[in-house]
């Protein structure tokens, strides 16, 4: 008998008491049960988001989310700035491009946070304060970096600009707080943090983001916010929602409220600096060492091991399911989660998977000194 254990950064574990709320018989959306539900639903969400913004719901993955903000925002020939500093960084400059807007791009090197200062250079260098947006990302899921998304902000608040933060799986591992921080638009989804299957993804939006929302000429029809925020007022959605995932929804916000957004982060970064720890006593080295996300771990593959192939065997041999690396890190690192359902033991077990699986395949470690050094961490 083999068992499996989910590891990756998204999807993440769902907590059995989500999964079995979401295998109750369905019932019809256009109901007062449902809005009743929903009302409660949008309630939890914008105490998790930090914010009096309203928060929209969409059908549909993180990315989703990603392109509403891009078509909802701005108009062709508009100018805005992307940072790149990992596969979905460059995804914002992707989405943005494909719609006719003109993108300045931030390239951080991958494992590296962006330094603040490259976006105040180049909002002071805009003339007539023509740069629109920002979009910035705030655990780069690709690297294991977080950015210092605050410091951000503050510049950005300074301008006409908007700020735009994908949040997909820092949301609930990072610290970060809209409205304090003046964030105008952030989004997440649901298979990280939130602790569901993928198929939900959700945009917190300003003041100042909606004055620009009804400026913009993209074309846009499914991921219309106006339309969204309009159904909102009736605790409904413009078109059909995934209602078992939203009743799942209720669930694992009731959990997160229940151990306090603040204890939730707390956790994170406990077990995310524990894996840490881990890592360097097995005389491996982190990918990102200096900005490094609550929400995962990036490691380097030891030189002569190829990380596809361990990957591979971490779940033949042992049911451990963990990620690679990307475009052109690919074999070069794998990741690992501690995000959404996880403890402490999660932390030992993918830990000693991981030990065990260099082992097998002719790494020099000495079995336990990883759980050792991430034990002395997690007592207590």
């Amino acid at each position: 008998m083999k068992k499996s254990y989910l590891f990756t950064p998204g999807p993440t574990s769902v907590p059995p008491e989500a999964l079995k709320e979401m295998s109750r018989p369905i019932f019809h959306h256009r109901t007062t049960r449902y809005r009743k539900m929903f009302e409660n639903i949008t309630d939890s969400l914008k105490k998790l988001f930090r914010t009096e913004n309203d928060v929209l719901t969409f059908t549909s993955s993180g990315s989703g989310a990603m392109e509403a903000s891009v078509v909802n925002l701005l108009s062709s020939g508009d100018k805005v700035i992307t940072v790149n500093g990992g596969k979905f960084g460059e995804r914002w400059g992707n989405i943005c491009r494909i719609y006719g807007v003109d993108v300045i791009e931030i390239k951080t090197e991958w494992g590296a946070s962006v330094n603040p200062c490259q976006v105040e250079e180049i909002l002071k260098q805009g003339c007539n304060n023509e740069i629109q947006a920002v979009f910035v990302t705030l655990s780069e899921t690709s690297t294991g970096v977080v950015n210092d998304v605050k410091s951000i902000a503050e510049i950005v608040a300074k301008t006409p600009a908007v700020l735009v933060v994908d949040a997909i799986s820092g949301l609930g591992a990072d610290d970060i707080r809209t409205d304090d921080w003046h964030v105008d638009v952030l989004i997440t989804g649901s298979q990280k943090g939130l602790m569901i299957p993928p198929g939900l993804a959700f945009a917190s939006v300003s003041e100042k983001a909606w004055g620009k929302i009804v400026k913009s000429s993209l074309p846009k029809f499914y991921f219309d916010m106006e339309k969204a925020r309009k159904s909102l007022i009736s605790f409904d959605t413009p078109y059909t929602p995934a209602t078992s995932l939203i009743r799942g929804l209720k669930v694992v916000l009731d959990m997160i409220h229940d151990e306090g957004v603040d204890n939730v982060i707390a956790r994170h970064a406990k077990y995310a600096k524990a894996s840490r720890a881990a890592v360097k006593a097995m005389g491996l080295e982190l990918f990102a060492p200096d900005s490094p996300s609550n929400a995962v771990t990036a490691v380097k593959v030891p030189e002569g091991i190829d990380g596809d192939s361990l990957i591979k065997h971490l779940l033949d041999e042992y049911g451990i399911q963990v990620a690679g690396g990307q475009a052109h890190l690919k074999g070069k690192i794998i990741r690992f989660a501690h995000l959404g359902y996880y403890d402490r033991f999660d932390v030992i077990m993918v830990l000693s998977g991981i030990e065990m699986g260099l082992k097998d395949i002719g790494y020099d470690i000495s079995l336990g000194c990883g759980i050792k050094a991430a034990e002395e961490l997690l007592v207590g």
